[in-house]
């Protein structure tokens, strides 16, 4: 008896421990490095070894993160080889090993043949081998040395053109969502298209990391192309992402899945746009001030003599007019109007996201980016992009349509839905008014008209407002601003009046205007009613309202769509 527990203990005592299985063992990777060495150096080549020892190799990489010094010199003649089952498995053996170990990271990345070699692979006609090299350029891009190699040798303008040309359409492109649906959650998908889809999570992963010089260094209609591609995406996602619930997909069809989230997809077009040679530049001087002060040369400077902080001005003619054409003929083209208000509300507000503020003497756009991002391509939020209220004509209070926003119980973000964007609906027929904000970033016409504006009275930014006011109904109640505002009809009309300013000392920009009482009286109000093409500048401090009316004898519909341009005044410096 006391002979077979001594046999016992000594099996115990040979029979190694599951650490001792794991550990790194010198001796298993030499001798994979012997072996492949031998087979690569044999004629021909011993396929079935160099497998087992690419198998093992990648095994031995997982389990027991096995070093991979001695095999590295052997990898660029593995990533050559003409056998597919060899490449693939050199490919699996880069990724493996980037993930899990930094250091074998850094090794890898340091040596040029290796990524080189990687990167060669993304071109090959094989769809295994492409899938296989994507994965393996996904896995290791996720240092910055790594991601600093790629794009030093090219990888990222070969992951966007090999993107193009696999990429089957967008109607195979939707949301999931592995959460409980809400924005953060929402992810890319593609369906039956696994190849197309790792290559668009590596390619986006790549120009979110790049600095700007490094997306300069893109080849302008690449950029273009694959920008394109991703604007249509957008398109195709937005519209799911409004609809609460969107994210659950049908697991019964065959989704690939990805990590690219909305604000991801947000923020690779954001990158790519900022280069983008299509962007509307500035409209030219003559176009601006024709479209705001007539077609008199002398026009603009009567303008800041006479009218500039010191008195409302009117300029009063028709859509006809070819200057009012000059200027807004893009924006109106774009809203394509028919006839149909609710229609018309439903285009404007249909796909936008969300814009948040962002600093006008912000040097570096990045800065922003940075901050923003985790935030990018969100549905618009209340408050901050839209507004829909209504001013009681006993009360002269405003009114939310939402009504969390009149008691000010507000803890969480509104994020429009489908179904707060039909309410939009529902409400203009009860007499609320639809204000959005931030046109001058959401139209590149308006954008061109803004930018033009700006430079001429010399401010760092204007911004753009869009207020779409049903029949007989008055939206913000009396006001003023601390920034000048050009009130430009565009369809409909509108009875303004405005008022003399309260105080001879005119609201500075970022003045806390909230809880200011406008104590207005008859004698110094002036009214204008404003038709469709007529602009109306108001300074800032002049306290006004609007308010539409029907069966006014001319022949104008009863609504209103006007646009407001808001010149920043900025305080000088102290």
């Amino acid at each position: 008896m006391e002979k077979k527990k001594q046999r016992i203990k000594r099996k115990r005592k040979e029979k190694p421990s599951a650490r001792e299985l794991h550990r790194p063992r010198s001796s298993d990777a030499n001798a994979i490095f012997a072996l492949l060495l031998a087979s690569l150096c044999s004629r021909p080549n011993s396929v079935i070894l160099i497998n087992k020892c690419l198998f093992k190799l990648r095994r031995s990489l997982l389990i027991s993160q096995t070093s991979l010094t001695s095999t590295l010199a052997l990898l660029p003649t593995l990533l050559r080889s003409t056998r597919v089952e060899n490449v693939c498995l050199a490919a699996d053996i880069i990724g493996a090993a980037s993930l899990v170990s930094f250091d074998a990271n850094e090794e890898i990345a340091s040596d040029s043949e290796t990524v080189k070699g990687l990167i060669s692979l993304l071109h090959s006609p094989k769809r295994k081998v492409l899938l296989s090299a994507c994965n393996a350029v996904l896995d290791f891009s996720t240092t910055i040395c790594a991601r600093r190699q790629l794009l030093k040798f090219s990888a990222l303008n070969k992951l966007m053109s090999v993107f193009l040309q696999i990429f089957k359409g967008f109607e195979c492109v939707c949301l999931w969502s592995e959460g409980d649906g809400s924005f953060r959650s929402l992810k890319i998908g593609i369906t039956e298209d696994k190849l197309s889809l790792v290559f668009l999570t590596a390619t986006v992963a790549l120009i979110n990391a790049c600095e700007a010089e490094q997306l300069q260094g893109i080849p302008q209609s690449l950029s273009e192309s694959f920008l394109g591609i991703l604007k249509q995406i957008r398109v195709r996602v937005s519209d799911q992402e409004v609809i609460k619930g969107a994210g659950k997909w049908n697991e019964e069809g065959q989704l690939c899945k990805s990590s690219i989230t909305v604000s991801n997809l947000a923020e690779c077009i954001f990158r790519l746009s900022i280069n983008a040679s299509q962007l509307t530049g500035s409209l030219s001087f003559e176009v601006v001030q024709r479209g705001l002060f007539g077609g008199s040369d002398t026009s603009f400077k009567d303008f800041i003599s006479n009218y500039w902080e010191v008195s409302p001005f009117l300029l009063a003619r028709t859509t006809r007019d070819p200057h009012m054409h000059d200027m807004f003929g893009a924006f109106v083209q774009s809203l394509s109007w028919k006839g149909n208000v609710p229609s018309l509300l439903s285009s404007i507000l249909q796909g936008l996201v969300a814009c948040f503020p962002i600093a006008s003497d912000e040097q570096n756009i990045l800065n922003f980016l940075n901050e923003a991002k985790d935030r990018l391509g969100c549905p618009i939020i209340y408050q901050q992009d839209i507004r829909v209220v209504k001013t009681e004509r006993q009360s002269r209070k405003e009114m939310h349509y939402f009504q969390d926003f009149n008691s000010g119980c507000i803890k969480e973000p509104l994020y429009f839905t489908f179904h707060e964007i039909l309410k939009c609906g529902q409400a203009y027929n009860e007499g609320y008014t639809v204000a959005l904000r931030g046109l001058e970033f959401r139209y590149q016409s308006i954008s061109a008209i803004a930018d033009t504006l700006a430079l001429m009275f010399g401010q760092p930014s204007v911004g753009a407002n869009l207020y779409l006011t049903p029949p007989n109904s008055q939206g913000l109640a009396c006001h003023f601003d601390d920034h000048c505002v050009f009130v430009c009809q565009i369809f409909g009309s509108k009875q303004w009046t405005v008022y003399s300013p309260p105080s001879q000392l005119l609201p500075r920009l970022y003045d806390n205007l909230l809880g200011s009482v406008v104590e207005y009286a008859k004698a110094g109000r002036r009214e204008f009613f404003l038709r469709e093409g007529d602009i109306l500048y108001i300074p800032r401090g002049f306290p006004h309202k609007a308010y539409t009316q029907s069966g006014v004898g001319d022949g104008s519909p009863g609504f209103s769509l006007h646009l407001t341009l808001s010149i920043e005044v900025e305080p000088p410096f102290d």
